[in-house]
């Protein structure tokens, strides 16, 4: 199993530099590492930094010509689109993995909409987000 992330632009590999950090990006930094610790590949692609990341995953490049960059972020478990737009919560990213989100964590980001709508924190496998 492999999990992809495709960041939009940023001034570094994680957004996670400069005057002000936005504390969703370092979450999401954490949780990947977290994912990482747990025997998961993660790759992680920066728009500004890696473009043909971008050209080589088919459903990447399908996403930008539907829907334009709006559709970044974009996260993808075994080649396939499981969350667009937003980055995925833990919760989401332990069940993408089929592990349990560790107990006690805090995620700052909005469990109102998840990024594949509906009610669920984590979409079942092979779901496209949009």
């Amino acid at each position: 199993m492999s999990i992809a992330v495709y960041d939009p632009p940023m001034c570094c590999s994680t957004g996670v530099c400069g005057p002000s950090i936005d504390p969703a990006l370092v979450q999401f930094a954490a949780d990947l590492e977290w994912l990482a610790g747990h025997g998961v590949a993660v790759e992680r692609h920066n728009l500004a930094q890696q473009p043909a990341a971008f050209v080589a995953a088919p459903a990447v490049t399908t996403a930008l010509a539907e829907h334009g960059d709006a559709c970044l972020p974009l996260t993808l478990v075994d080649g396939l689109i499981v969350c667009r737009g937003r980055y995925p919560t833990r919760a989401m990213l332990a069940g993408f993995a089929g592990l349990a989100p560790q107990s006690g964590s805090h995620d700052p980001r909005p469990r109102t909409s998840p990024c594949c709508g509906g009610g669920t924190d984590a979409p079942p496998r092979g779901r496209c987000c949009g």
